[in-house]
């Protein structure tokens, strides 16, 4: 099987992953900060290195920023619901993910907030000063995602950061983190959401979110932390104020791994081979006259997502194709991003998206161009 639909999760994972996730179930698997026996004792050191790992790969300084969540949408829930308790106006972009827009739809039908969707462009792009332009008096975030899960379109957050250096900015980092160089400090990002188990290379069931030092957020779930017990307020000193009940830590440890290889690779190493990889594929698709590539059709400005269509084709039976003609794993359809696809002109149908990680070949690449050029000349026929 040729895998290409890495946006949705990364695989094959470095065998180091899984390497530690069994390790951590083996030998350090107790339960971090309730006890004080060698199982608890390991995990917390486990959790911690892990922790401190994140923060100087973001160079988010202080690693008790950094807090652990299931996934990238936990992170949003929990950075939406927490900095939002008091309202205020919120601008994001017309390319969200659900993960962010179901939020803020339901906090603005609940009459919580007010909502400006700054439009993009066909391709995806988005001009920071139509952001800047949708300020208000009372304006309390921006919330913008790195890079586009349909088309791969890269935001420019930190030339809007720059334009708004007042107003905190959310950023959903599931697509970008281990993909792309993200530094928080140079970025100006408040608050970054991340998958573990997309471009970091962990295991599903991880992810995160770092705060910065100037915001609070109230916690959307509270409980045991190990910490504090005789109190029966939750603790509100950080991480423990938004990490409560036990956590992953098989899959922190496995995450941890996958960090490590990220920096021994070197992340500028994992870019520059996704991006032969996705040059590749636009090249050998763009020759095509009933193949529609979406998005910027340009390595340089997207991540290594290639969405497609192929005139008087169902998506879903595109990639059913794919998968039993071809060998090739791919998603088609809506991609939990309706409003992107409206923006991107392909809605209600969706796309055909092709998602690329370090571990896929330029082979890979010319076999799905074959494969494309094969479904939409037996169109044609």
């Amino acid at each position: 099987m040729i895998y290409l639909d890495n946006a949705a999760t990364t695989f094959p994972k470095p065998d180091s992953v899984w390497e530690a996730v069994v390790d951590c179930g083996r030998n350090s698997c107790g339960n971090p900060g309730r006890s004080g026996h060698p199982l608890a004792a390991a995990a917390a050191r486990e959790i911690f290195a892990a922790r401190e790992a994140l923060a100087e790969f973001f160079n988010a300084g202080d690693s008790s920023r950094i807090v652990f969540t299931c996934n990238a949408t936990m992170a949003l829930n929990t950075a939406l619901y927490g900095y939002l308790t008091d309202g205020g106006h919120v601008i994001t972009s017309s390319m969200e993910h659900n993960s962010v827009m179901r939020p803020l739809h339901t906090l603005q039908q609940q009459g919580r907030i007010t909502l400006t969707v700054v439009p993009c462009s066909p391709r995806g792009e988005l001009d920071p000063d139509d952001v800047k332009r949708a300020v208000q008096a009372d304006t309390r975030l921006v919330v913008l995602t790195h890079a586009s899960n349909v088309c791969g379109t890269i935001f420019p957050v930190a030339d809007v950061k720059q334009r708004l250096p007042e107003v905190p900015l959310l950023v959903d980092a599931a697509q970008t983190a281990g993909a792309l160089p993200i530094d928080i400090v140079q970025s100006g990002i408040d608050m970054l959401a991340f998958a573990g188990h997309k471009g970091l290379l962990g295991p599903m069931g991880t992810g995160g979110l770092y705060v910065a030092p100037s915001l609070r957020l109230a916690p959307v779930m509270q409980g045991g932390t190990g910490s504090r017990s005789e109190d029966l307020a939750h603790p509100g000193f950080m991480p423990d104020a938004l990490e409560a009940g036990t956590p992953n830590v098989p899959g922190v440890c496995g995450l941890h791994a996958g960090v490590r290889f990220l920096q021994e690779t070197g992340v500028a190493t994992v870019r520059a081979h996704e991006m032969s990889l996705t040059r590749l594929l636009i090249d050998g698709l763009a020759g095509h006259d009933r193949i529609r590539i979406h998005g910027p059709a340009d390595p340089a400005r997207q991540t290594a997502v290639v969405s497609v269509t192929i005139n008087g084709r169902d998506p879903g039976a595109i990639a059913r194709s794919l998968d039993r003609d071809f060998g090739i794993a791919c998603r088609a359809s809506l991609h939990c991003a309706p409003l992107a696809h409206q923006t991107l002109g392909t809605c209600p149908e969706g796309t055909v998206r092709l998602s690329m990680s370090y571990f896929n070949t330029l082979d890979d690449m010319q076999q799905a161009v074959r494969a494309l050029h094969a479904i939409a000349e037996q169109e044609e026929a």
